[in-house]
Parts: C-alpha cells; structure tokens; sequence
C-alpha cells in the first residue's frame, strides 16, 4: 500500500463509513424512546431548581418549552446530514473544517460528551449506594459503585447502536412511571408544608430581572442540547427513512417526532420535578430531597429511576457521538470499542461532578462554543451546498477537502469569532453563536475562500451526482485503496 493509500485508510475506519440503508434500523419509536431516556437526567433538575430561585414554575415551565423546541429544530434541521448521505458528524466537519481541522472542534465536542458521561456516572454512582446503603446500612462506597456503573454502560454501547435502542425501549416506559411517582411524591410534601408548587419562588424577581431569568431558562435548556445539536448525525445516520423521498419533512419524520414532542415534554416534566426537588430540600439533586421524603423500598425504586435514566442518556447522547469522533481522530487502529472506553477514562479523569453547582453557567458556555459549530454545519450543508455532498471526497487526504493542509481556514475564523463573541454575552449564547459564526462562515466561504477551492457540488449542483437517500444513494467507500465507488439502491 503506498503513501497515499495509507493516508486515505486512516479517514476511513470502518466505523465512520456512510451507513448504507439496510442498516438503518432505528425508526420513530425507538428514537422517541431514545429521547426519553436521553432527557430525563439529573442535569436537567439543576435547570428547574435555579429558575424557580428567581420565577415561579409555570414561568420556567414555558421557558423550557421554547427552549427545547427551538432547539429541537435545531437538531431536525442538521440531522439531516445523517439521514440524507448516511454521514457521521466528525466525518462531515471535514468539509467546513478540513480533514485535519475536523479534529479540533471535534474534539471539543467528544471532551464535552465525556464531560456528560462522568456527570451523569456519578450521579447514578450515588443513586446506586444510596440503594445499597437502603438494603445494607453498612454500605457506603460511591467510587466502586462508579467504577461497575460506568463499565456497564460502556459494554452496552460498545455492543453497538441496535443494543443502545434495546435498552432505550425497556427503560422509557418504567422511567416514566417512576418520574410519575417521584413528582407525586415531591409535590405531596411540598403541600403538606403549606406551600404551593405552582405559585412559589424562593427570591421572587419582577421587571427586566424577571426576563432575564426567563431568557436564562431557555438557553440553558438550548445549550444544554447544543452538544446533540452538532452531532446529531452520528445517530441520525442509523434512521429509517424512505428512498426517493423528497419531501423533507417526510425523510426526517423521526427525527421531528422525537425531537419537537419527545424531548420538549419530557425535559419540561423533568425540569418541574428538579423545581420540586429544590422546594422541598433546597437542592435540584432529586437524590437529596427523596432521600427526605421517602423510605425503604419506595426509596430503592425511586433512586433506581435516577440510576436508569442516566444509563439511557450516556449511551446515546454522549457515549456514542464522543466514541465516533475518538475513532476519526485515532485512525482504524481505534475501533469503536476502544473508543467507547477512551470516553470513559475522559470523562472519569475531568471529575465534571466537581462544578454541578455551577452547572447552568457551563452550559451558557458550552451553549456558545458547539452552537457556533452547528451555525457552520447549517450553513456549509443548506445553504452553501444545498444538502449536495461530494461524499467520496471526504475520505481522500489530497482531494476537494484538503484546503490549506488539511484545514478550512474560513470555518476557523468563523468558529473563533462566533465562539467568542456569544461567551460574551453568554447569557444569549446559543443564538447568538449560531447566527453569527454562520454568517461569517457565509461570507468568508462564499465570496472568498471557495474561490480559491472549488467545491464540485457547489460548481455543479447535480442532484444525481451529489444527494444520497433522495436518489436512492448508498455511498460506498473502497477501504483498501483510493479508488472511487458508489452504488445506488435499486
């Protein structure tokens, strides 16, 4: 194999190849469920307790609402990506980023997703000892119980996509019941203090105050999606969608169903149980509050909820779009496996649970730096290719996506810019990340930088050429050399 061939091989690990359509197997109802899973975690409480510290929850409850069907719109819009050419996000950020560059923001993102796992290990690490500790008082050792939490999701996600749904589909409908029963059971308390649930607020605010947290809420839920809304590809590849559709609405139908009603109901309802959480014991940690107002066995299920909700949301939204961007970054000899480990020794050595106090301020800033990211894709995949890909480009080391040594310049300055400015005001962060780093991206790409590259796709927009699931497209890629193959679907 000579240099090149091995140049190319190593943009070519076989996990990160177009997923063809036989082996898109998850449809409406395993995504619905998957989004379950993905957003009722202890995180999503931290949002609920800190709004009802200023603004009464029917209040917060509205904000989390607009937030997350804005943000699932998001979502809908660049998972596209997936669904239409079968492509991975870390595969795709080689085209505004360059084939090396797509490593930088990448990563950003696979350090962010590991950020989540370690978080939402350790709060089931201590839902776990509080149950043993339920059954065993002698018991009391959050680190082991961390250590086997963590391998066990990390097993189940390295079986691969189809087991993650599996799990999904078992644990959606008991986390609902028992999410049912914890918000009962916070709600009852709450009431038997005198207080009411849906008027109350700890430091009640009025006026431009009021607003303000009322903004805060909303963009805290946003970017707390900012990270699945860069990299939602990576599980929107897997998606059941028809052949010569389209349509767009009808291709990305399950994407829409799961994120514009899964995600938004669901979140919401979380948020109002961390509201709830934080009345009763002045913590958004449901652990803490149930743990004062429950007892026993109804205690152990209860906390087994906690324990299975973040097991649902590590797998498909952090373990499974961090692994694929570890394995771009670390050529064929790191298959999914061992990129699925690497997420968690990443995530396990950041100890993310040492800033939960500051968790909405995190994820203001995660907000700006992975919403300037998405403003990119949108723009690079929508506007400026007009969803046409020159997919077998994107897995040559000297073709269309070289750029400056392996780097797009233009989706730098965009990303630098935008990044920096929504930290700024980082109150607004995810809108404002998105709108201006996209704008730039525009700008620069457009009337500049594509000037000096071309990009087949844009100099000759051919449908046929360039749409995949549309025209009834499977790319195929040659792993062992630098030949060009593409098959269509009969």
């Amino acid at each position: 194999m000579g240099k090149t061939d091995k140049n190319n091989s190593h943009l070519k690990s076989p996990d990160l190849l177009p997923i063809s359509y036989h082996k898109r197997k998850i449809g409406v109802m395993g995504f619905f469920s998957m989004w379950i899973g993905m957003a009722i975690l202890l995180a999503t409480f931290n949002i609920g307790a800190s709004g009802v510290q200023s603004i009464t929850l029917p209040w917060v409850v509205l904000a989390t609402l607009i937030g997350c069907i804005a943000v699932g719109i998001f979502i809908s819009i660049v998972g596209d990506i997936g669904v239409e050419h079968g492509l991975s996000f870390p595969v795709y950020m080689r085209a505004p980023f360059g084939i090396v560059g797509t490593h930088i923001p990448s990563l950003a993102r696979a350090v962010t997703a590991s950020f989540w796992f370690g978080l939402n290990t350790y709060f089931g690490s201590t839902a776990i000892n509080s149950i043993i500790h339920t059954i065993n008082s002698g018991f009391d050792n959050w680190l082991l119980c961390y250590i086997i939490f963590a391998i066990v999701q990390l097993i189940n996600t390295a079986s691969g996509i189809k087991w993650v749904e599996r799990f999904a589909d078992i644990a959606a409908p008991i986390i609902i019941i028992l999410s049912l029963i914890i918000y009962h059971t916070l709600t009852t308390d709450i009431i038997e203090h005198g207080n009411n649930v849906w008027a109350w607020a700890e430091n009640p605010v009025t006026g431009g105050a009021a607003l303000t947290a009322f903004m805060i809420v909303i963009f805290a839920n946003m970017g707390f999606w900012a990270t699945l809304g860069c990299d939602i590809p990576t599980i929107s590849r897997f998606f059941k969608a028809p052949k010569y559709e389209k349509n767009w609405f009808k291709r990305n139908r399950t994407n829409l169903i799961g994120s514009l009603i899964a995600l938004p109901l669901t979140e919401t309802f979380m948020i109002m149980i961390g509201a709830a959480a934080f009345m009763v014991a002045g913590s958004s940690n449901p652990v803490i509050a149930l743990q004062e107002t429950a007892s026993g066995w109804m205690l152990a299920m209860l906390l087994l909820m906690i324990v299975l909700t973040q097991w649902s949301t590590n797998t498909a939204a952090n373990i499974v779009p961090a692994a694929a961007i570890f394995t771009n970054a670390l050529g064929p000899k790191a298959s999914n496996a061992i990129a699925v480990f690497i997420v968690g020794i990443v995530g396990t050595i950041i100890q993310p649970w040492s800033v939960y106090e500051i968790l909405t301020q995190a994820l203001l800033f995660f907000g700006a730096v992975l919403s300037s990211i998405s403003g990119i894709l949108f723009v690079d995949y929508y506007l400026l290719r007009k969803r046409r890909v020159n997919v077998q480009e994107l897995y040559q080391h000297k073709g269309q996506f070289k750029y400056h040594g392996g780097i797009n310049i233009a989706g730098f300055i965009a990303w630098a810019i935008g990044g920096a400015v929504a930290i700024l005001v980082i109150d607004y962060s995810f809108i404002v990340g998105f709108v201006l780093a996209g704008t730039i991206y525009f700008v620069l790409a457009k009337y500049w930088y594509f000037n000096k590259f071309p990009q087949a796709e844009i100099e000759d927009p051919s449908d046929e050429k360039y749409l995949g699931i549309t025209v009834g497209r499977d790319w195929v890629i040659d792993e062992n050399s630098g030949d060009r193959q593409e098959e269509v679907i009969g």
